[in-house]
């Protein structure tokens, strides 16, 4: 199996004949190929990781129309545009005058928020590219994904976790260090081991400050270098419960598992383990957040928990509940947070996902095996009022 044979769910081409584009991923996403495999040759790519380009238009950023072909041509690619983030005037210019589609890639929106840079005023869309998932994985092994992860190069590798290492250390060097992101690298690197060990869980700002030795202030710097390097997301609590008063505290899951287990250089991960509930859970999320964002659904991902410590891992809008157990037999007892969620009478459906295989119904709450509910996700089934 090749990259190239690998079929995405993200569906650019549909996208681009609509309206320009940003696509944002983190490196290793894939980003390249899917432009490759998915836009025809009459796209013209600009590279801005090639050092004469780069430096060309960084010189003279009215210089990208003298690049683009005079005929023959249905749109325009501009790979890692925060690279030079002065030709988003210039491309604002150019899809009012020459009424192309522009898609302008990244790996980082940060050097784009302290530019201020134009995002274009509604002339582009913005979407995201993840890891691959269980849908674009043939003979999909959710061992070997929970331990290594879904970026397309690690999949193909005889030697995954050297590479998820190499990923890890060229994220610091190249993404860190490179555009002088914080001053002190080691600090930043004892932070990211931190924030990998607590990846899922509420985030412990002290806490977390204690073990990297930095102040509080300084984590949260760090977290949102995180997020503005598409490393991982935020993801807020529902507050909207009135029987029960929630927690306000955040958590935060990086953007995929096996580049969490390379920060904390775990290359292995044993069933009916702690680790191995923690990754399924990360797993479950990141098939969600890709799911929502491929087919354009614009309704918030959220987590709930009570100051009681009841919990749902995730709600969806006002749709769904979901509480996700790495348990070849659920049982009623590990739907506490759903039957307490439930009182709200908000969500319409609530799914118990795990690794059992009969799939019932018991208080409103459908059992339901991970690879059925993965389907329905794909499927685009899950969002629908009845299925």
């Amino acid at each position: 199996m090749r990259l190239m044979d690998l079929t995405r769910k993200l569906d650019i081409k549909s996208l681009l004949a609509k309206k320009s584009h940003f696509l944002f991923g983190p490196r290793g996403t894939g980003k390249s190929t899917l432009i490759r495999q998915a836009l025809s040759e009459r796209f013209q790519v600009i590279d801005l990781l090639d050092s004469q380009t780069r430096l060309r238009l960084l010189q003279n950023p009215s210089e990208l129309e003298s690049l683009l072909w005079k005929n023959q041509m249905d749109g325009v690619v501009i790979d890692e545009i925060q690279k030079v983030p002065e030709l988003l005037d210039e491309v604002h210019r150019l899809i009012e005058k020459r009424k192309i589609p522009f898609l302008l890639t990244g790996s980082s929106a940060r050097k784009l928020k302290r530019t201020a840079a134009n995002l274009l005023g509604g002339r582009a869309r913005m979407a995201q590219l993840f890891p691959l998932t269980y849908f674009e994985i043939p003979n999909f092994d959710l061992g070997r994904y929970l331990t290594y992860g879904g970026l397309p190069s690690v999949l193909m590798s005889e030697e995954p976790f050297e590479d998820l290492i190499g990923y890890v250390n060229t994220y610091l060097s190249e993404e860190i260090e490179q555009e002088a992101q914080v001053r002190q690298l080691g600090k930043f690197a004892r932070f990211l081991k931190s924030a990998a060990i607590s990846n899922t869980q509420q985030i412990n700002y002290a806490s977390i400050g204690s073990d990297a030795m930095v102040s509080e202030s300084t984590v949260r710097e760090h977290y949102q270098i995180l997020k503005d390097t598409l490393i991982g997301d935020i993801l807020e609590p529902w507050r909207e419960s009135k029987k029960r008063k929630a927690i306000q505290t955040p958590k935060f899951y990086f953007f995929d598992i096996g580049v969490t287990n390379a920060i904390v250089t775990k290359s292995s991960i044993s069933p009916h383990s702690d680790d191995y509930g923690k990754a399924f859970e990360h797993f479950i999320y990141m098939e969600l957040r890709a799911a929502l964002s491929y087919q354009r659904i614009h309704a918030p991902l959220l987590y709930w928990r009570s100051v009681n410590k009841q919990e749902v891992d995730f709600v969806i809008g006002d749709f769904i509940a979901i509480e996700v157990k790495a348990k070849e037999r659920a049982t009623m007892r590990d739907t506490i947070g759903l039957q307490a969620i439930r009182e709200e009478n908000v969500f319409q459906k609530y799914f118990l996902v795990s690794l059992d295989l009969q799939r019932r119904q018991e208080n409103g709450v459908t059992f339901i095996h991970w690879k059925e509910f993965l389907n329905l996700l794909w499927n685009e089934k899950l969002l629908v009022s009845s299925f």
